[in-house]
């Protein structure tokens, strides 16, 4: 049975005024509408442990390289992060809602990065460079609000850096098929208006996506 994964990367995840929340629920009831034998797994990042890169992380992947025994902590900390990177390589199809924060993803979905980006897991080191693992038809579907607009050509749109960064890494995966739906503009635009557009993107998502599936 395939599975959709949903990574939710807000602090506040039952907040009820938050666009890309809003578009991010609306999207998983077509898509389980769709799909309604299909496992729809979530992970909200600020309600479980999310391990960052540090020192005992760190410490921990020497030894793992030069056969030294591992502390309990450290023992403890990398079965987490094993168990992070399960989940994501057991799913087929991926969600992330999230906000913008300060142009970039959430510090959470960048730790969350780290414990997937894992070699020999998702990608393998060759003599011509690093290669994707994932590479069997996986697709991710990226729900982003925001208070400003993005898709102007201008400043805004050359410095906004969590889409280009998750474009980027996820292709690094050999996952490919990526899509970036915009509930942009709440802090100029009217909110409905801007729900109204971003929903009919999540619809328009969520069908392509069952048509894959199906496939």
């Amino acid at each position: 049975m395939e599975k959709l994964l949903v990574i939710n990367a807000h602090a506040t995840v039952d907040s009820p005024d938050s666009v890309s929340l809003e578009v991010g629920k609306y999207f998983i009831e077509n898509y389980r509408k769709s799909n309604p034998n299909e496992l729809i797994e979530q992970i909200d990042l600020y309600s479980v442990e999310i391990p960052e890169i540090n020192s005992t992380v760190l410490n921990a992947w020497g030894k793992f390289a030069s056969g030294g025994e591992l502390t309990e902590e450290e023992k403890r900390v990398t079965s987490r992060m094993n168990e992070i990177l399960q989940q994501f390589k057991s799913a087929k199809n991926y969600v992330i809602i999230m906000p913008l924060h300060n142009f970039n993803i959430p510090s959470r979905l960048k730790d969350y990065m780290d414990n997937i980006m894992i070699a020999r897991e998702t990608f393998k080191y060759t003599e011509n460079g690093a290669v994707g693992l994932l590479t069997d038809g996986r697709s991710l579907v990226v729900i982003q609000g925001s208070g400003g607009i993005y898709t102007n050509n201008d400043w805004y749109t050359d410095n906004e850096f969590s889409h280009k960064y998750l474009k980027s890494m996820f292709n690094f995966l050999g996952i490919e098929d990526y899509q970036i739906i915009r509930a942009q503009g709440t802090s100029r635009l009217d909110k409905k208006v801007v729900l109204d557009k971003a929903k009919n993107e999540a619809q328009e998502a969520a069908t392509r996506l069952t048509k894959k599936v199906s496939v």
